[in-house]
């Protein structure tokens, strides 16, 4: 399997998939969400079905509308899904100080999802 680089946009998160690492940062509110998620689900099916070894997800967005935030969670859904990995998925959900909404989403996510899930509050960025 390739490792996927995305380049972040104004509209599109920076994405890296790779062995032992999943990482989506920045914004995220394509016009397509589809488009762009899908790709990026299959590579994250195919990662699961070769059998995950110890994963670190980290979720840094500084903003995420509603359809992206569907395909967030069916990404962490599938890799929450086999009981043999729980065990080894580790997700990190950033948000800046005082974004009580990002709080409340990465909230949200963790309630749904059975692995272990860090918050992380960052300074603040002007």
């Amino acid at each position: 399997m390739d490792n996927i680089f995305v380049a972040g946009t104004k509209h599109t998160p920076e994405v890296k998939l790779e062995r032992g690492k999943i990482k989506f940062a920045g914004r995220s509110v394509p016009s397509d969400p589809e488009y762009f998620y899908q790709p990026l689900l299959e590579w994250i099916n195919e990662y699961h079905s070769k059998g995950l070894n110890d994963t670190h997800i980290e979720l840094k967005f500084e903003y995420i509308n509603t359809a992206s935030t569907k395909w967030i969670f069916n990404i962490l859904k599938l890799l929450g899904s086999d009981p043999n990995t729980i065990n080894k998925i580790q997700v990190s959900w950033f948000y800046e100080e005082g974004d009580d909404d990002m709080y409340d989403l990465g909230k949200i996510l963790k309630s749904l999802v059975p692995s272990d899930f860090k918050f992380i509050e960052i300074p603040e960025q002007i």
